[in-house]
């Protein structure tokens, strides 16, 4: 039965991933080799705050296609999808929820903690379900009966086993230093959590004693009394370090006092500043290596403090200009620089202006060396950890610190940056491995508390009934740690003139100690610490999250899955959250597992629209969401017009028009297939019944195409094998639009070889599958063997040799003749012949002769050619349209087809009104009001359009001399 004329991925798309789950495809036990070599990719969870946008659709379409061809190629493949808590998002967005819909303009303090969590449950209950949606909308080939979610039992579990052991090694720790400080959100950010905007800012500079000191922010300044300048800057040489001096200031004198200090920046200013510890993150360090004193000038509600007299309880911004004016009219104030711009940091969740603040926080330690590890056969692994004895590994180099020294120990940072640079974690593109190293070595303790409710609690308990600081563990662990460790945590955690304290991965009631009530931290973990467990903690059996009887390195070794499935193969992510999230899953996987998360990272860029803008609500006119693009396109179009020309890194162009050329290759290869079952059905030949290897090519067009086929094939595997998607994406494309679909069907007409052609174009299907899953599994139900399983199960294509011949080869014969016909076409187009009018044609050629005779009824059928003349010895003609190919001359005549006098008239009327339309470009061009005014997309957009008359007008003079020397000879 032949297909219908158009394609509806309306009406097949819901149908086809039904099949698809329902066969069990996506499960890694579809594979029948249960020793074949294993891919695994574990999703990076997209937030449960709703809807997906573009860049979780390009991660989609991304991993799919590398899922899909390892799935072709006989492996076993596991695709675990899952969703994030994203406890700062998703928090935020219930709250301004509830304040908007029940006008609560405080839900934490009305409605408390434990009100607060369930409706946040019952929100990501909703929005995880609309999450599935979006996923399998997209055609994600995942395994979702290994679906996880970060407050999972399971992940419950891992995250607080982890926390514990890294306090037992001494890499955890609470103490007081400057944190980024959201005043909107009420929480700690990690500095990776920071955007910066530049904002033009007046700069002051004051008089404080006998210096000068520039601030962009002078109402932080009332505790200052610290004056620092570079020890070796001879112009306050007589200054020493130490000297104390009175200065008048903004609420009176101060007494202050002068430090020297390598961090001043001599040529900047004046080469002297003040400092606020509380408020600035590298003044706190400053006030640390001097042990200066520190106070609080705001406060976390983001209004000033008692200190600040007349001005406490203001904001910020109202006490600024305020401040200044008090200190002008002391005739402190020296100069204001106007133009001075800085950056200003905004919290990447709460979107609230961040401000530094000291606060008590739990960090983990980057720098200190706790970690050991050991040679083993010639690769270093982390001893006795997670992985059982001659258990199997996939073939990639397991992880390992090159030439480490057995018992040597290692800093968190120091592994991080070993597994990229000793190759053993590759980064795709290569110019980001830079970038990360970059940031680790100026990476600083990481802050993992974070002031909300929503997401994994600390599991910590404070008991203040007993002083015993020992960790709730067996008493073999307990034991395993010494009286000063206990002693060095017991004094760290201190809090609240609290002095018990229990660190537990299982949640108590009491007192372990005493049997005395305890009340557990309030703070939750920083998002990041739990998905940075993702690639192991969603391979951990589910049964053994509930026995506390067994440790962490029980629960990797009894775990199947992560026996067989870890470490992952690749992370495909966005490139904007290298540090978020990358960066952060190395530290934590390497140090829980003694494995790398995954063997490589790519890296994808920014969706912009066709301007190169970046999509926002603010301009409705140029987003795009999947889910209203799905149901007028197709998610094969969207998929193809994201990752087709996309080479990662990169940022990548997407606009409706795009998606809509893809959908029209969609039903070019549709229409390809719907001809090939109509010939089919013409020649009484069912197509199910031929045979696989029924791959025996004929004619020149046949060998042509079995040549170019077995090329793609090459490049499409070995592409996709190096992750180069777009080069195998690029390939395929080209291939089945130009050659396939204009060239190969078109020349096969009258020289029916279906056998072949339909094998062919289930190879097509095959190598397309990945890019397009659901119209070529659609096509394939109508064109695979009778035998053959469906398409996401079918193996990838086998190489099947062509014997070569001497000489030229049939793809380069097959160009040879695609080009005759080209030159043809063009030269009627050219003439502005009638289009279908027969035309004489004369071609000689001594090289390619033979060839072209024997194809002479393809030239006179694609050409609309009438008398036609094929030999190697050429003949003067006059009155003819010429081209001259390599080897090959090809005449069209004019006779009765051509009047020079009208054609020249028309040319010069066209001509006329392309000059005018130029020359009102060049004047807009060379207006600079317009230039420096007008955004620059529109700028691009004119000079787009002068390049374009500039062509046409170069081909009219190319053509005008054309007819003014045929008016000439005739």
């Amino acid at each position: 039965m032949p297909l219908p004329k158009t394609y509806d991925p309306k009406a097949s798309e819901d149908r086809i991933y039904e099949m698809w789950e329902k066969s069990g495809a996506f499960r890694p036990e579809s594979c029948k080799d249960e020793k074949a070599e294993t891919f695994t990719i574990s999703m990076p969870p997209p937030n449960a705050t709703g809807q997906l946008h573009l860049g979780h659709s390009v991660m989609l379409a991304l991993q799919d296609i590398f899922i899909r061809f390892n799935r072709m190629r006989g492996k076993r493949v596991l695709w675990v999808p899952g969703t994030d808590h994203a406890s700062i998002a998703t928090e935020s967005v219930v709250i301004k929820q509830i304040q908007k819909e029940e006008n609560i303009p405080d839900p934490r303090a009305k409605l408390g903690r434990e009100e607060l969590i369930r409706r946040i449950a019952d929100f990501v209950d909703k929005s995880r379900g609309t999450i599935r949606g979006q996923v399998r909308k997209m055609g994600a080939s995942c395994d979702w009966s290994r679906e996880r979610y970060t407050l999972d039992p399971t992940l419950n579990r891992c995250v607080s086993e982890v926390f514990v052991k890294m306090y037992q090694d001494g890499l955890i720790y609470r103490g007081h230093r400057a944190v980024n400080w959201d005043p909107k959100m009420q929480t700690t950010v990690s500095d990776d959590e920071i955007e910066y905007i530049e904002e033009k800012t007046p700069y002051y500079t004051f008089q404080y004693g006998p210096f000068q000191i520039s601030t962009a922010r002078p109402e932080t300044k009332f505790g200052d009394k610290y004056v620092v300048m570079h020890p070796a800057d001879k112009r306050y040489a007589k200054y020493k370090d130490g000297e104390t001096f009175t200065a008048e200031w903004i609420n009176g004198p101060v007494k202050a006092t002068v430090i020297k200090d390598k961090i001043v920046d001599p040529e900047f200013g004046t080469g002297v500043m003040t400092i606020t510890p509380w408020h600035d993150m590298t003044d706190f360090e400053l006030s640390e290596r001097h042990k200066l004193e520190r106070e609080q000038i705001i406060g976390f509600d983001g209004r000033l403090l008692q200190i600040a007299g007349e001005f406490a309880g203001m904001p910020i911004e109202e006490a600024r200009p305020k401040v200044v004016e008090k200190l002008k009219a002391k005739g402190l104030l020296v100069k204001v620089d106007k133009n001075y711009v800085h950056r200003v940091a905004v919290s990447y969740r709460g979107k609230g202006i961040v401000e530094p603040q000291i606060k008590e926080q739990w960090f983990i330690d980057v720098n200190k060396k706790v970690v050991t590890w050991e040679e083993q056969e010639g690769i270093s692994l982390r001893q006795g950890f997670g992985r059982q004895e001659g258990a199997r590994r996939h073939p990639a180099t397991p992880f390992g610190l090159r030439g480490a020294r057995k018992g040597e120990l290692f800093s968190l940072k120091e592994i991080m940056q070993s597994v990229v640079r000793n190759g053993e974690i590759k980064i795709i593109p290569e110019r980001f491995e830079k970038v990360y190293f970059n940031w680790i070595d100026n990476l600083r303790d990481w802050c993992i508390s974070r002031q909300i409710w929503w997401g994994h609690r600390v599991p910590v308990y404070y008991c203040s009934k007993c002083g015993d600081a020992k960790n709730a563990q067996t008493s073999d662990e307990r034991s395993a740690m010494s009286d000063e460790q206990l002693t060095a945590h017991s004094s760290q955690l201190t809090a609240g003139g609290q002095s018990g304290i229990i660190v537990s991965s299982r949640p108590i009631d009491g007192c372990p100690h005493c049997g005395g009530v305890v009340h557990q931290d309030p703070d939750t973990l920083d998002t990041w610490f739990s998905s940075g467990l993702w690639t192991w903690s969603t391979l951990i059996d589910p049964s053994l999250a509930d026995d506390f009887s067994i440790s962490l390195d029980e629960m990797l070794k009894r775990s199947p899955d992560f026996q067989d499935f870890h470490p992952t193969q690749i992370l495909e992510t966005a490139a904007d959250i290298l540090f978020f999230w990358v960066a952060r899953m190395i530290l934590m996987t390497t140090y829980a597992t003694g494995e790398i998360p995954f063997e490589t990272v790519y890296l994808h860029g920014l969706v912009l629209d066709r301007n190169g803008e970046k999509m926002s609500k603010s301009h409705p006119e140029t987003a795009i969401d999947p889910l209203d693009i799905i149901p007028k396109y197709g998610a094969d179009a969207l998929r193809l017009s994201m990752t087709i020309g996309q080479s990662p890194g990169n940022d990548t162009r997407l606009y409706e028009e795009k998606i809509a050329g893809y959908r029209n290759f969609v039903n070019k290869l549709w229409n390809a297939a719907r001809f090939v079952l109509i010939q089919c059905e013409k020649e009484k030949l069912d197509p199910k019944a031929i045979i696989p290897s029924a791959y025996e090519p004929k004619t020149l067009a046949d060998f042509a195409l079995f040549s170019e086929l077995l090329s793609v094939r090459g490049k499409v595997t070995l592409g996709l094998e190096n992750y180069a998607v777009s080069v195998a994406g690029d390939s395929l494309y080209s291939f089945v639009w130009d050659f396939f679909c204009d060239w190969y069907l078109e020349l096969s007409k009258g020289e029916s070889n279906l056998p072949f052609l339909v094998n062919a174009l289930r190879e097509i299907l095959q190598l397309l599958h990945p890019f397009c899953p659901f119209v070529t599994e659609e096509l394939w139900s109508s064109l695979k063997h009778e035998n053959a399983d469906i398409l996401i199960k079918h193996p990838w294509p086998v190489d099947i040799a062509l014997a070569e011949g001497k000489g030229i080869t049939p793809r380069e014969q097959f160009q040879v003749l695609i080009d005759v016909i080209s030159a043809i076409r063009k030269l009627r187009v050219e003439q502005e012949i009638e289009a279908g009018k027969d035309v004489a044609v004369f071609i000689y050629t001594k090289k390619h002769a033979e060839l072209l005779q024997s194809q002479e009824a393809h030239i006179r059928r694609l050409g609309h050619v009438g008398t036609l003349m094929i030999d190697a010895k050429p003949v003067k003609h006059t009155n003819v349209a010429s081209a001259f190919l390599s080897g090959t001359e090809i005449h069209l005549s004019l006779e009765g087809l051509f009047d020079p006098v009208k054609v020249k008239k028309s040319l010069l009327k066209e001509q006329t009104s392309l000059v005018r339309y130029r020359d009102g470009l060049l004047q807009k061009l060379r207006n600079q009001d317009f230039v420096s005014r007008a955004p620059a997309s529109l700028v691009e957009a004119e000079k787009g359009k002068l390049t374009e008359v500039e062509e046409k007008l170069k081909k009219i003079d190319e053509r005008l001399a054309h007819t003014i020397l045929h008016l000439k000879h005739n």
